[in-house]
């Protein structure tokens, strides 16, 4: 055949996989992949075939699978085959149909790549599919990650037919009298890609008809690019990000501001965390006016504290409550330790320190609450005169947003707040004249078990 030489070429060029690794071919049927069944074949690769009926076209879908099958046998090769209900789920996930298929599609590929030990997975993309990609991106806008189009290699996807455009392939197939199934699908312009294969692109070969050399021509220059940037972002972030915990960054704002580009650069640094480009334009337009302002994505938020952000990964675990007896001794809450003890008012010294609270039990209504702080609480702080509002109180201390739901709220049975842990009890419960019996409430660095 002759395109097994750069087929070979290509795959050396590009370190796709080595001759000894299991690949697991993903088959449609059309003439691309059966193309590629054909060259692993003849390269006497170790391969296996796999394909998806998403069941969009009926008996067309059937037939396809059927013909994919066929080729397996022929080809001496292990086949899979699954089916979908590609309607349904792209109606449960309110996505596109397209959407739908390629998430189901790449996940099941996943699935039988490592169950049968399979070390990458071939898919049959060719240079008008680069073209394609990269004109969708711009259309829809894109950073220099959706400029290189189509990589070769990403992970365990490999694409070892990106050195052939549409019309070699065609040229290949018909002079190697290869059968394949065509997908009347391709012919409507109905989606995006589809009008931009039939509509668009043929109008820009007018005007270059190597469209797709020089298309991957700049493929490979934006990919080069990105790798500059991405090391540039690897060195930025090594600098900036200063680790609070495993789920927590401190990142200084002056440094932030003298960074050049500045949105390019940003971008880089926060999209990887979910941040759009518009949430971080909002963020330029506000880091230098009020603090306390939070941006946020799917995964995680950024505060804006008065000399630094802080992103945080969001948790999507409810802060939960736990109770406190009387006779409780060791409490856990969401990851910090408190301890519990009675005395008896001989017996007792008072201790001023923020990591305890002492207070008249006769003023207590058991069980105990200790809990997250709610929107509206308010207490009476130690030693001032009328109530107020815990947010508020938050704010006099100047802890971040990100930080107040791990503070302990100490309630008592009543509903009213005894303790703010490692900061203030309330003026009520404090120790009188006429105490005869001290409940101590301890806050631990570790278990005291």
């Amino acid at each position: 055949m002759l395109a097994l030489n750069r087929f070979h070429s290509f795959i050396k060029k590009h370190s796709l996989f080595q001759r000894e690794d299991k690949v697991l071919l993903a088959v449609s049927g059309g003439r691309d992949s059966v193309l590629m069944a054909h060259l692993f074949k003849q390269s006497g690769f170790n391969f296996g075939i796999a394909h998806c009926n998403f069941n969009l076209r009926k008996h067309e879908a059937e037939a396809d699978e059927q013909f994919t099958s066929d080729l397996a046998l022929e080809l001496e090769a292990p086949f899979f085959s699954t089916c979908f209900d590609t309607k349904a789920y792209s109606k449960e996930h309110h996505i596109s149909i397209q959407m739908a298929a390629r998430n189901l599609r790449y996940s099941w590929l996943e699935e039988i790549r490592n169950d049968f030990d399979y070390r990458h997975i071939s898919l049959a993309h060719n240079q008008n599919d680069t073209v394609e990609t990269m004109l969708l991106n711009l259309i829809r806008g894109t950073g220099i990650a959706g400029l290189h189009g189509i990589l070769p290699k990403r992970d365990h996807l490999i694409r070892p037919l990106l050195f052939l455009n549409r019309d070699e392939i065609d040229e290949i197939v018909s002079s190697e009298n290869i059968s394949y199934r065509d997908d009347s699908s391709n012919s409507s312009s109905k989606y995006g890609r589809n009008k931009i294969r039939l509509e668009v692109i043929p109008k820009l070969k007018e005007l270059n008809p190597n469209l797709e050399e020089t298309f991957e021509a700049n493929r490979s220059r934006f990919a080069e690019l990105e790798i500059v940037l991405n090391e540039r972002l690897a060195e930025l972030k090594q600098s900036l990000f200063k680790e609070i915990n495993k789920d927590q960054f401190n990142i200084e704002l002056s440094s932030l501001k003298k960074l050049h580009p500045v949105k390019t650069l940003l971008f880089g640094l926060f999209h990887p965390y979910g941040f759009t480009e518009a949430v971080l334009h909002d963020l330029i337009k506000s880091w230098d006016g009020q603090s306390g302002k939070i941006f946020e994505s799917v995964s995680h938020q950024l505060l804006l504290d008065r000399k630094s952000l802080i992103l945080t990964k969001k948790s999507f675990e409810k802060k939960s409550s736990v109770q406190i007896d009387v006779n409780a001794h060791y409490i856990e809450w969401n990851k910090q330790y408190f301890k519990s003890n009675i005395l008896s008012i001989e017996d007792f010294t008072i201790k001023k320190t923020q990591n305890l609270v002492q207070v008249d039990i006769d003023l207590l209504k058991f069980p105990l609450i200790l809990r997250s702080w709610k929107i509206g609480d308010s207490f009476q702080p130690l030693g001032m005169k009328g109530k107020k509002k815990v947010s508020d109180f938050f704010i006099g201390q100047k802890i971040p947003l990100n930080l107040k739901d791990d503070i302990g709220i100490l309630e008592n049975g009543t509903g009213e707040i005894i303790w703010i842990a490692g900061f203030c009890m309330a003026d009520h419960f404090k120790i009188n004249p006429n105490t005869k019996k001290v409940f101590i409430f301890e806050q631990q660095t570790s278990h005291g078990k």
